[in-house]
């Protein structure tokens, strides 16, 4: 006997799984933690591990994973997406989160604020940079990945919606990919001395 009410939509599984959300406050109470009373050397070590895997997480998802599933069969991409988003959910957020922020407090640490013109420019760059970063990852991909995901869900997904939704993902994260190259740049400058 089927367990579905007749005249009931089936119920959308939830993205939140609860082990990711622990395991992203712990790494933010490490991150506070670090400000607080570690050494520059973890701070250190935390900027450059998140920032790795901000990165390189945002390319190979938007340079292969996202041409990838713009022509999977919509099973198939129900299936990954269905895998991905529980995932990223809190993951990609909190590493961008403990990037900047730990960004910031080594900068300041560093005495990178205090530096005059033009050396400024590079500290104006890695903020503007970091700005579009955070605003295209929280205000534009992170909803249209909980869009995608509960569309899929459903019984019926609506194919069009899903691909119109699927090429401003990637138009979206192709920019992303260039400004976390662009990153690349003003952080090899500032770790060779502006």
């Amino acid at each position: 006997m089927s367990d579905q009410v007749v005249g009931v939509a089936p119920r959308t599984a939830s993205p939140v799984r609860p082990w990711y959300v622990v395991a992203a406050v712990l790494a933010l109470v490490i991150m506070v933690l670090a400000i607080q009373y570690g050494s520059d050397w973890l701070l250190n070590f935390l900027h450059v591990m998140t920032g790795a895997l901000w990165t390189g997480i945002d390319l190979f998802m938007g340079f292969v994973v996202g041409p990838v599933l713009k022509r999977l069969p919509l099973e198939a991409r129900r299936a990954v997406i269905s895998g991905l988003v529980p995932r990223t959910l809190f993951l990609m957020p909190t590493v961008s989160i403990i990037t900047s922020t730990t960004g910031w407090f080594l900068a300041k640490r560093m005495g990178f604020l205090d530096v005059g013109y033009p050396e400024f420019h590079w500290v104006i760059a890695a903020l503007v940079i970091v700005t579009i970063l955070t605003i295209q990852g929280t205000g534009i991909l992170l909803p249209t990945n909980l869009r995608l995901y509960f569309e899929l869900q459903k019984p019926n997904p609506d194919s069009a919606k899903i691909g119109r939704w699927m090429r401003w993902f990637v138009g979206v994260v192709a920019i992303q990919g260039t400004m976390q190259v662009a990153i690349f740049v003003v952080m090899a400058k500032f770790a060779t001395g502006l």
